[in-house]
């Protein structure tokens, strides 16, 4: 239902901001449900007249940058984010987009993308999590 609702212009606003809770355990972590929504919330975003779209794509990129790997040996990240098994949901969320690499690439190559819409940081974040390998080095 929450979905459906972000394609309504007046209650999506509101069903965003509740969907974004339900997918967030808090700042620092998305919930097991997020890697079942993002193949939505992709599709979703490609949409040019949705009007909840920039907050899509900031959904997209704050799962992108949660899902990242722990390093079990950077004392601060396991501090902040806890030890990757702990957190089984963040490979979940890498395998979606992974799965979903290509409509990702298709919303991130969008030519009639609004200048903003995405910012540099938020490109190279989303395309961290559909290509880690060419990230690994960072």
């Amino acid at each position: 239902m929450l979905l459906r609702g972000l394609l309504d212009q007046v209650a999506g606003p509101e069903a965003l901001r509740v969907l974004g809770n339900v997918l967030m355990n808090s700042v620092f972590h998305v919930s097991p449900a997020m890697s079942a929504a993002l193949p939505f919330l992709i599709r979703l975003a490609a949409i040019p007249d949705i009007a909840v779209r920039s907050g899509l794509v900031d959904l997209l990129v704050v799962a992108a940058e949660l899902s990242q790997p722990v390093a079990a040996d950077n004392e601060r990240q396991v501090l902040l984010l806890g030890n990757e098994c702990d957190h089984p949901e963040r490979e979940w969320c890498r395998a979606a987009f992974a799965t979903h690499a290509p409509a990702l690439h298709a919303l991130l190559e969008d030519k009639s993308l609004p200048d903003g819409l995405i910012s540099a940081a938020d490109r190279e974040c989303l395309l961290k999590a559909i290509e880690p390998q060419r990230y690994s080095s960072s």
